[in-house]
């Protein structure tokens, strides 16, 4: 039974089905399908600049930072979550909602997190440190208050990856460079705009209250709007601020076809409900990201 149907009929759908050959509810909880949003972004700050071991090494435990961070943040999310991811067709196969791990479970998972990020905060310094500090303060208000108000929801969700690369800076020990971060956060709004436009035509407005902020044409406009700034950004980060030649800028056409693929899956195909898997998984995604990786190898190498 759908979320519609809940509205119309007044019963709440029944119990969530487990599926075999899913995660252990314990590692599911962690959401490790959403890991690479860190790994899309933190290392990030190493583009276009000399990059030695040690670097590697302290960019590398900021990762693992916002990992754990992250994965923190969800598990608190679910938890408080919980009954109204009961009533979402697909949110209520999770491990909190299907039943398939308890609450009291849940909040010792968090706590295993808390503890294990504590020695990586200590090995970042100061700087990260209260970068990831701020980042876990950020989706604190989002998940207490902030994910119910229309605009805020999705640009407080876009804040918390550009703290991810400034995080990534800040590990680097590099200057931020500003068009990149401004590009970061325009492709952002881009994806979680998407995601909002799917979860507003599946499920309406019932399970995300700020969905009621929202219309699809609305969303279809700043949707326009966030990807022409996507790529203003980018194309004066490869001119001002990335060190790369010339023939880098070939990438700006594999960037706009980015951005016309993902409206094409958002607009056209009606998806976007999960942008992770969208980037990973799609095959001309794929196939773009390929070239585009190719045209900047060279650049990288030198």
């Amino acid at each position: 039974m759908t979320q519609t149907q809940t509205q119309l009929t007044g019963h709440p759908p029944a119990p969530a089905p487990v599926r075999r050959g899913r995660l252990p509810a314990p590692i599911a909880l962690l959401r490790p399908g959403q890991w690479p949003k860190n790994l899309l972004v933190v290392p990030l700050a190493l583009l276009g600049g000399h990059v030695d071991t040690t670097t590697l090494v302290r960019v590398g435990v900021a990762l693992g930072a916002f990992i754990l961070a992250s994965s923190l943040v969800y598990v608190l999310n679910d938890i408080a979550d919980v009954e109204r991811d009961k009533r979402h067709p697909v949110k209520r196969h999770r491990p909190l909602a299907s039943g398939r791990m308890s609450k009291t479970s849940a909040v010792s998972t968090a706590l295993v997190l808390a503890a294990l990020l504590v020695p990586a905060l200590l090995a970042l310094g100061a700087g990260s440190a209260l970068i990831v500090l701020l980042y876990l303060a950020v989706n604190g208000a989002y998940s207490w208050k902030l994910k119910h108000l229309p605009l805020l929801d999705v640009f407080v969700v876009a804040t918390g990856f550009v703290l991810r690369l400034l995080g990534g800076y800040e590990a680097a020990h590099r200057p931020v460079e500003m068009w990149l971060v401004l590009t970061v956060l325009a492709s952002c709004l881009v994806l979680i705009l998407g995601k909002r436009r799917h979860e507003l035509s599946v499920s309406g407005t019932g399970h995300r209250p700020a969905l009621v902020g929202y219309s699809a044409h609305f969303l279809d406009l700043v949707l326009v709007l966030c990807s022409a700034l996507t790529l203003f950004g980018y194309l004066l980060y490869l001119r001002t601020e990335s060190g790369f030649g010339e023939y880098a800028l070939l990438t700006v056409v594999c960037a706009l076809f980015a951005l016309f693929r993902y409206l094409q899956i958002v607009i056209v195909d009606g998806g976007g409900g999960e942008p992770v898997k969208t980037l990973m998984r799609d095959r001309v995604m794929l196939v773009n990201s390929a070239v585009w990786g190719a045209l900047l190898v060279p650049h990288l190498a030198t």
